[in-house]
């Protein structure tokens, strides 16, 4: 596989060096329009990402009109309708935001490997003013932050918030609502005493999903004590390793009760429901109203749905991302929390 463009790329084919590119790129210092413009004409010869925004930058300082901004946003597995649905919706509120220009520009990472996010998030900064990510917790994912907002490029976390401390906010529901809710459906909707109920997160490195499952067991500790909550099943968002789980967690336990499921694989879990748990009454409570969701719902295979704003996240993101880029150089990150409300589906609203 051949390696995208870089800055070196652009500077060695337009025989300048990689501080005139990052100047051209960035528009800090001025340049001669026709280095500029043998700059430009290389990044777009070679496929460099950045080569749009350069030419809108140029066209700034010419006065023509306002220079855009980039913002890029790192979402999760390219070929999962849900993720395709939110990078559809973030490019077009963008597009249709005023008073300032913005595009936006979307990664996909298929793999939670911390290490590969850390790098996408920085190649993803080589282009973007500032940048929304959805990530599991961890150093590498941190340090990428960190490195970031040392080069003046603010990061918010969306849907699932992170532990560092440099990002400039978190766009998303409440997990700790989300699951609580969830286990009152569950509780109310059982109608049992006593019985057994299993959780699925991807990963527990999401903390949107360790939230909502820490929440999930609180209230049913508290209010429903007879039921009890399995170990917490990880399917890496994948609906085969969901759908294996799910087969053997309905063979293990007669009394099934309920089942939740905050995070993704939620593909699986229906087809395992629809294949061998006919005549069962076990309350099934998921996230995110997508298709397959969709059509579970009416079928009463699952019964509640508690579906992410993902119109509002994406405009509350863009407003964010653009507010941050208007501190100061060198300013301290002051990251605010922009909690949204959560719609709740029944086979009876959809």
């Amino acid at each position: 596989m051949s390696k995208r463009p870089t800055l070196q790329s652009v500077a060695e084919a337009a025989g300048v060096s990689s501080a005139t590119v990052d100047r051209v790129f960035n528009g800090r210092i001025s340049v001669r329009e026709g280095t500029a413009l043998r700059v430009i004409e290389a990044a777009e010869r070679i496929g460099y990402h950045g080569a749009g925004l350069m030419r809108e930058r140029l066209r700034a300082q010419r006065g023509e009109h306002h220079a855009r901004h980039t913002l890029g946003f790192c979402l999760q597995k390219r070929a999962d309708p849900f993720y395709q649905t939110f990078a559809r919706i973030l490019k077009d509120a963008a597009a249709r935001h005023e008073p300032e220009h913005c595009t936006a520009v979307i990664e996909y990472m298929d793999e939670l490997d911390p290490a590969s996010i850390a790098r996408t998030l920085l190649s993803l900064g080589e282009q973007a003013d500032a940048l929304g990510v959805v990530a599991v917790d961890h150093p590498h994912v941190t340090a990428a932050i960190e490195t970031l907002h040392g080069q003046g490029k603010p990061t918010v976390t969306l849907l699932s918030d992170l532990s560092a401390p440099l990002r400039a906010g978190y766009i998303g529901v409440d997990p700790r609502k989300s699951g609580r809710t969830a286990a009152w459906a569950v509780s109310r909707l059982t109608r049992r005493d006593e019985g057994t109920v299993g959780v699925f997160v991807g990963t527990p490195r999401y903390l949107g999903q360790e939230s909502c499952e820490i929440s999930f067991r609180s209230y049913l500790r508290e209010h429903a004590p007879g039921l009890r909550v399995l170990d917490t099943q990880i399917n890496l968002e994948d609906k085969q390793l969901a759908y294996e789980a799910t087969l053997a967690m309905l063979a293990r336990h007669e009394d099934l009760a309920g089942l939740y499921i905050p995070g993704g694989g939620v593909g699986g879990v229906i087809r395992a429901l629809r294949e061998e748990a006919a005549g069962r009454r076990i309350v099934t409570v998921c996230s995110d109203l997508m298709p397959d969701r969709y059509e579970a719902l009416v079928e009463g295979v699952i019964d509640l749905v508690i579906d992410t704003p993902l119109q509002r996240i994406a405009e509350t993101a863009i407003q964010a991302m653009l507010r941050a880029l208007q501190a100061l150089p060198g300013e301290a990150a002051q990251a605010s929390q922009y909690p949204l409300p959560a719609q709740l589906y029944t086979p009876e609203n959809v």
